[in-house]
């Protein structure tokens, strides 16, 4: 284990939808609160995607990017990691736009292309708040979450000229290969690289100890220098954190990853879910890394250096 470790909150996510939750933040306004909170409770970093701010539905508009990074960077120093994943059906120039636009200190990396499948979340959901909730878990049943070696390569030179370090979103072992073999073959990729360990998402690797394991170590064979953090779909979210935390890992919540606290009790901001992984990990001797601690230990460029 390490005395520190970076807590970053994810905080809106492409994933839920507002039938869900209605604690789920879609305004920028409502985001950047959101960051905030996380902040004070311990987090170093926000993850964070956009959403139209009457609806609810993931969007890629640059305007609601600004305003949202400006009220967080008024109020605080945290780390702010932008999506590239964007909403489902995004085209790549539209996922990648923000890191040209922001240059920030990190930015999201899809390492290879998989299944994202929602579509099973219409079992337990009948009723919807808006319209497109429906149709948008339903064409998940028949959709690839597309990252090709071409739009990888793409990415990585975007990032570079941009100095915004990828966090790897890797949900599944061959992803891994996909970023040893970038590296191997030159992509502009800086060691040591940050890796997110997705796991949970269907069409993904489930979330058990085992796997968590064999990530962790094929990562070390494959690509040797590399700090890594674990974020999970759903109830495994909390044990699989603290296991990340037991390896020397680094952890993601927040209402992107998972909407309930405890079993039933839903969270009514990522903040609480931040509030609790900093506890467990302080009852294993760890202390959440402060903003400024997770950029030397990430060699991030730094605030002043971001387009917002």
């Amino acid at each position: 284990m390490k005395s520190k470790t970076i807590i970053t909150a994810a905080l809106t996510g492409g994933i839920h939808t507002p039938t869900m939750s209605p604690y789920v933040p879609q305004t920028p306004q409502q985001i950047a609160d959101e960051a905030v909170r996380s902040y004070e409770a311990g987090a170093a970093v926000c993850h964070i995607h956009a959403r139209d701010p009457e609806t609810g539905v993931p969007v890629s508009k640059m305007e609601l990017y600004a305003e949202i990074l400006d009220s967080i960077k008024s109020r605080c120093n945290m780390v702010v990691c932008i999506t590239t994943g964007g909403g489902l059906g995004m085209t790549p120039e539209q996922r990648v736009e923000p890191v040209t636009r922001f240059k920030p200190e990190l930015a999201s990396f899809n390492a290879g292309s998989t299944n994202f499948a929602l579509f099973h979340a219409l079992d337990k959901i009948k009723d919807f708040k808006y319209d497109w909730e429906q149709q948008y878990l339903a064409m998940t049943e028949d959709f690839i979450f597309p990252n090709t070696f071409k739009s990888m390569k793409e990415f990585s030179v975007t990032f570079s000229e941009n100095e915004a370090k990828p966090e790897f979103e890797v949900y599944d072992s061959a992803m891994i290969n996909n970023v040893a073999f970038m590296i191997e073959r030159g992509y502009p990729i800086k060691k040591p690289v940050y890796i997110q360990f997705v796991m949970g998402v269907l069409g993904g690797i489930t979330p058990d100890s085992e796997n968590l394991l064999f990530l962790v170590n094929y990562a070390k064979r494959l690509i040797g220098d590399f700090e890594f953090s674990v974020c999970v779909a759903g109830r495994a979210q909390f044990p699989m954190c603290t296991q990340s935390l037991l390896l020397g890992g680094n952890v993601r919540v927040g209402l992107e990853d998972n909407l309930y606290l405890d079993k039933g009790k839903l969270a009514k901001s990522s903040a609480e879910q931040v509030e609790k992984i900093a506890r467990i990990a302080g009852e294993l001797g760890i202390e959440p890394a402060t903003p400024d601690e997770a950029r030397e230990i990430l060699e991030l460029k730094g605030l002043d250096k971001v387009n917002f």
